[in-house]
C-alpha cells in the first residue's frame, strides 16, 4: 500500500529542497543589500537576471508564471490601450516585489518596464508556492503586499474618477519620496512632463500649465527633472 504523506511532512520536504538554492543566492551582494523583510525572504528563491533600459520584464495579458524581486535599478508599472497610449501605475526600486499574480497563475493585469539597467531575482511560480506552503508567515507578508497594491490601485481609480487634473498632480507630488540633495529635499524619481501626464491620466499640455502655475506661485521648483515642494500646494486652484 502506498504511503500518503501528511501535509506538514510535505512542507518540510519543500523547505529542505529549496534550502541549497536559497543559501547560495543569499550570498549574492545585491540580495544581501536588501532591507525589505519580504524581499529578503523571496529573493534567495529566484535566479538573478539583468534587464537593459526599456526592456519589458512583464507584459500585460501574458500568463503569470514568475514573481520579480528588484535587486538594483528601477522599473515602471503601466497599462496600455490598443493605440499604445500608456498610463503609469507606479515606479519601484530595489526591494520591490512585482508579479504577485504568479501565485494563482492568472494573466498579467499590467506591464513592467525597466527604467534603467535593472537586476531582479526571478522566482518561478512552483518555487513560490512551495515556499509559501512551508512558511505561513511568508504567505501573510505577501498577502499584506498584495493588499497594499489593491489599496493603491483603488486610490488611483478614485482620483481619476473624482478629481480634476490639478488635484491629481498635487496628490502625486505629495505622495513622492524625497531625499536630501545639495541642501534641499528633491524627488527621488526624475520626471518629464510626459511621465507626469501618463501617471495622472492627463495631456502633456495640461500638465505643463499646472506645473507652470505651481512654479509661478512659489509652491514647487524643478531642476534636472526633479521636483521639490517649497510650500504646501493649495487644495484647489
Amino acid at each position: 500500500m502506498r504511503k500518503v504523506q501528511a501535509p506538514q511532512a510535505k512542507c518540510v520536504q519543500h523547505a529542505r529542497a529549496l534550502r541549497p538554492r536559497a543559501e547560495k543566492a543569499a550570498r549574492d551582494p545585491a540580495v544581501r543589500a536588501l532591507r525589505d523583510p519580504l524581499a529578503q525572504k523571496l529573493a534567495p528563491l529566484g535566479r538573478v537576471r539583468s534587464y537593459g533600459t526599456g526592456r519589458l520584464l512583464i507584459r500585460e495579458n501574458e500568463p503569470a508564471q514568475e514573481l520579480f524581486v528588484v535587486l538594483a535599478g528601477g522599473v515602471m508599472v503601466f497599462v496600455a490601450d490598443a493605440d499604445g497610449r500608456e498610463m503609469v501605475l507606479g515606479q519601484y526600486g530595489p526591494g520591490a516585489c512585482l508579479g504577485e499574480m504568479a501565485l494563482e497563475g492568472q494573466r498579467r493585469c499590467a506591464s513592467v518596464r525597466a527604467l534603467e539597467p535593472t537586476v531582479c531575482a526571478v522566482v518561478k511560480r512552483k518555487t513560490l508556492r512551495r515556499a509559501l506552503s512551508a512558511d505561513p508567515q511568508l504567505a501573510m507578508q505577501l498577502l499584506a503586499t498584495v493588499s497594499g497594491r489593491v489599496r493603491g490601485a483603488t486610490a488611483v481609480v478614485k482620483s481619476l474618477a473624482l478629481s480634476n487634473v490639478y488635484r491629481r498632480v498635487s496628490d502625486l507630488l505629495l505622495s513622492l519620496e524625497y531625499e536630501e540633495i545639495d541642501g534641499g529635499r528633491w524627488s527621488r524619481e526624475t520626471f518629464r512632463q510626459l511621465d507626469i501626464a501618463n501617471r495622472v491620466g492627463a495631456s502633456r499640455d495640461m500638465i505643463s500649465k499646472v506645473l507652470k502655475e505651481l512654479r509661478l506661485g512659489g509652491y514647487i521648483a524643478m531642476r534636472d527633472r526633479r521636483i521639490t515642494i517649497l510650500r504646501q500646494p493649495p487644495a484647489r486652484w
